[in-house]
């Protein structure tokens, strides 16, 4: 364990099975008809388990008309007790930055009764079971660290994890790790959670200098990046039951970074981003998307276009039991001027995708968050969720300051 860094306490889009790339149309056609009733939990488009209050199927794009309304589409149903963070997003819980560590609201009251609900999670009254903890949480390790889960508006519960790590020096070395459940899969939520705490502790307990350069130190941490990602998929794969036919799976998306070297990887298509302070460097996406959306922008198909396209989020690489391959494609660089790292599930892209739309979203929220990581990862997470709040949605932050 470096002891350098520290960690806060404890408190899946379906990937689309493919035989090969090739398999793959990526001008296929999106199905543009009216919605289709659920049948038995699955989409009649293409047989994909889909919850009961789905409005599209996550596998095909098929759109679907739900058997059951969402147990909580917006924050105006939540009784005013609960942690409601800025934006609008439900939540059960808020931050507590001189303790870095997620503060739960309990006990709280049940929705149902006003009764008080039990650390088993339902109300001791009439036996309802409340909102979970794992709705909303936040992460703040450092002063210049944080991060902020969040389940959205439309999923009924929360797939995304998070877990971060960082030094009590500002800059000096942090570890930043995503991982989005399958949320067509079974316990995705369990396994995301599993995969991101156990990447980022590989990475807090492996810090190799390589020759001593910037190139061998890059090429070093990567090499545990990899060991990370492997470590990450055993962990979904044993976390979660062995005899299902629908095994658990999750992306993954990790940034280490050490003064001005940042090294990531990812499996999937959550994403690292260098968001640049304005006047400074261009901002950047650093990963590039394990997804059908990327092989149509390889193709020639522009980005925005491939990406609200049909199979837009079926992704072709991920971790879990009936994955063939989750080797994370690696790389690195040397960072210029001040800025924030950015790693985020689709539940925040799908709404600001290039990195310069999330430059100006960096800036419009900074006017109140400041340069607190904390409060600008609640704030986009509220404002993802002043979108529409799709899907889950997770923040990560590290700030660099130079100068």
């Amino acid at each position: 364990m470096d002891p350098d860094l520290v960690v806060p306490p404890e408190p899946r889009n379906h990937p689309v099975s493919l035989e090969s790339e090739s398999s793959v149309s990526v001008e296929s056609s999106p199905n543009q008809g009216p919605p289709m009733n659920i049948e038995a939990g699955r989409c009649p488009g293409c047989g994909s388990p889909v919850q009961p209050t789905a409005r599209f199927c996550e596998a095909c794009g098929s759109p679907l008309t739900p058997t059951e309304a969402a147990a909580e589409e917006s924050a105006a149903e939540l009784p005013i007790e609960l942690a409601t963070p800025a934006g609008g997003c439900p939540g059960v819980g808020h931050s507590d930055p001189a303790a870095g560590e997620p503060t739960l609201l309990l006990p709280r009251p049940c929705r149902s009764c006003g009764g008080v609900v039990g650390s088993d999670g339902y109300c001791q009254t009439c036996g309802t079971k409340a909102p979970s903890e794992r709705d909303h949480y936040v992460e703040r390790p450092a002063s210049w660290v944080a991060a902020c889960c969040d389940r959205g508006i439309r999923h009924y519960r929360n797939e995304d994890a998070t877990a971060v790590a960082g030094s009590a020096d500002p800059g000096r070395r942090a570890v930043l790790v995503v991982c989005d459940g399958v949320s067509s899969a079974d316990e995705s939520d369990v396994a995301s959670l599993a995969a991101a705490r156990t990447a980022r502790d590989v990475l807090i307990g492996s810090r190799p200098a390589g020759l001593g350069v910037p190139e061998s130190r890059a090429a070093a941490i990567e090499g545990v990046l990899v060991t990370a990602a492997d470590r990450a998929n055993e962990a979904v794969i044993t976390s979660t039951s062995p005899d299902t036919p629908n095994p658990a799976s999750c992306t993954l998306v990790a940034v280490v970074l050490e003064d001005d070297l940042c090294v990531f990887a990812n499996v999937g298509d959550s994403r690292a981003y260098w968001i640049t302070d304005p006047g400074g460097p261009e901002p950047v996406q650093l990963t590039t998307d394990d997804s059908v959306a990327q092989l149509r922008i390889a193709s020639g198909v522009g980005k925005e276009e491939a990406e609200q396209g049909p199979q837009a989020h079926a992704i072709l690489k991920w971790l879990g039991k009936d994955s063939t391959d989750h080797r994370p494609a690696t790389g690195s660089v040397l960072l210029n001027g001040s800025g924030w790292v950015l790693v985020c599930s689709d539940g925040l892209w799908n709404y600001a995708s290039e990195a310069a739309e999330l430059q100006a979203l960096v800036v419009q929220l900074s006017a109140s968050a400041g340069s607190d990581p904390l409060a600008l990862a609640e704030a986009m997470v509220g404002w993802a969720c002043d979108q529409g709040g799709k899907d889950n949605i997770s923040v990560a932050l590290a700030r660099r300051t130079v100068g």
